[in-house]
C-alpha cells in the first residue's frame, strides 16, 4: 500500500521561508517522478512542482524562482523549499506521483497546512 506523509507546514508571515517534507512508503520511489500539489480553500488541487528520476524539474508559473523541489531516493523522501512566501501560497500541500494527466496516481496523504498571513 502506497502512503505519503507530509510535514513541515506552519503559519508564517509574507516573505518567510518553509521547507516541506514528504515521506513515501510502499513504492519503488526511485522509479517515479515525484510531485508537490496544493489545494487552497474553495479551489481545486493544483500541481506545484515535479522532479523526474533524471532530476528534471518543472514548476507552476506562480512559484517559479521561489520554490525548489528536491528528492532523496535513499530515504524515499521529497522536499519543497519555499522562499519569499506570499499570502496566495496559503494551502494544504500534498505529495504524490503524477499520472499522465498530472493528477495524483495514488491515494492522498493528510497534507500539511501552509498559511501565509501578516
Amino acid at each position: 500500500q502506497v502512503q505519503f506523509a507530509e510535514s513541515g507546514g506552519a503559519l508564517v508571515r509574507p516573505g518567510a521561508s518553509l521547507r516541506l517534507s514528504c515521506a513515501a512508503s510502499g513504492i519503488a520511489f526511485s522509479h517515479y517522478t515525484m510531485a508537490w500539489y496544493r489545494q487552497a480553500p474553495g479551489k481545486q488541487r493544483e500541481l506545484v512542482a515535479t522532479r523526474t528520476t533524471d532530476d528534471i524539474t518543472n514548476y507552476l508559473g506562480s512559484v517559479k524562482g521561489r520554490f525548489t523541489i528536491a528528492r532523496d531516493n535513499a530515504k524515499k523522501m521529497v522536499f519543497l523549499q519555499m522562499n519569499a512566501l506570499k499570502p496566495e501560497d496559503t494551502a494544504v500541500y500534498y505529495c504524490n506521483v503524477p499520472n499522465s494527466s498530472g493528477n495524483g496516481m495514488f491515494d492522498w496523504g493528510q497534507g500539511t497546512q501552509v498559511t501565509v498571513s501578516s
